[in-house]
């Protein structure tokens, strides 16, 4: 009977604290700027079939963007592009003007990722965004197609290469933008030079940290080399959100109702997680900003590891080398 009341109040309390949440979150706006428009852009999301990608795909589709969707699983894709249409036509405020592609991107392979590209510049006369949001999360050791450590390889190098090939049509584009997705476990990752492949020892939860770590170099480096250009970059991470990112957390059995009640109270939603991606994709508030870090809609402070140019270049020419753009 005691458990039972303990767990009636946390629950009563929980159920308190998120609307609470909920109705501070709606007094003050969501920050992504909901009277933008996105009209005549086009917009591409790797990872959009779900969670931070899906909320971001259906809310610039809202703003009429051209948005195509990058999935490894093309089916999934289609299924999730069907479900978007279908809310948004469900929404009162919604006006038509957007619309909604299929792309078929696997950044576990190189190979898959230049077929993307090579389709995007053969078929698509601008990118005005790139948003690189897909992410694999503490996974057992894998490696990718091409033999990376599967996180490095999805999280880093597939973007990587993927942003690259794509920078001379985002720079025809100009001004166009550069929206990158970290994570605040950046902190605690290194970027270890001798072993970015994980050979030597694995950890999942380093090698995750380390693959955002990387992302932020990534932008850095590259916000460096496209100034002038009119193409933007800029990171984020997205605070904890309630998706499908956490597959490989093994959970007990007896702890998941527990995990679930604390989630749904204190982690943000999907779309709540995707508003500074959207903030960084559509705001004219950002327009010229490059090379910072966002969270919450809002700039925020690195970590010096985070800011070290010299190994942000080592970073870069070493990636050039792995995914084949430097022999």
């Amino acid at each position: 009977v005691a458990a039972t009341a303990l767990a009636l109040g946390g629950g009563i309390l929980l159920a308190a604290w998120r609307w609470l949440r909920d109705a501070a979150r709606a007094g003050t706006g969501t920050g992504a700027g909901a009277a933008a428009s996105m009209r005549g852009k086009t917009v591409i999301i790797t990872g959009a079939n779900s969670g931070l990608g899906r909320a971001a795909a259906a809310e610039l589709l809202r703003m009429q963007a051209r948005v195509i969707m990058g999935c490894r699983d093309r089916a999934r894709a289609e299924r999730a592009a069907r479900e978007i249409r279908a809310e948004l036509a469900e929404r009162p405020e919604a006006e038509g003007g957007g619309e909604l592609v299929v792309r078929e991107l696997d950044l576990a392979s190189l190979r898959s990722v230049r077929a993307f590209c090579h389709r995007v510049l053969q078929e698509e006369p601008r990118l005005d965004v790139l948003i690189n949001n897909a992410g694999i999360f503490q996974c057992p050791y894998m490696k990718t197609e091409d033999g990376f450590e599967m996180q490095f390889g999805v999280n880093h190098l597939g973007h990587f290469l993927l942003t690259n090939l794509l920078l001379g049509l985002l720079k025809n584009s100009a001004p166009s933008r550069i929206v990158v997705v970290s994570s605040k476990l950046y902190k605690y990752g290194e970027i270890n030079f001798e072993d970015l492949n994980s050979e030597i020892s694995y950890n999942k939860s380093f090698c995750y940290s380390r693959s955002k770590l990387a992302n932020i170099l990534f932008a850095r480096e590259l916000a460096r080399r496209l100034e002038g250009t009119g193409v933007t970059v800029n990171s984020l991470h997205p605070g904890i959100v309630r998706t499908n990112l956490g597959r490989y957390v093994n959970i007990p059995l007896l702890a998941k109702p527990l995990f679930n009640l604390v989630s749904w109270a204190f982690f943000k939603t999907p779309l709540e997680g995707a508003q500074t991606s959207i903030y960084l994709a559509s705001s004219p508030d950002v327009e010229g900003v490059s090379g910072k870090y966002f969270g919450d809609c809002k700039e925020e402070e690195l970590l010096p590891k985070a800011m070290d140019d010299l190994v942000a270049r080592k970073l870069w020419d070493i990636s050039e080398v792995m995914v084949g753009l430097l022999k």
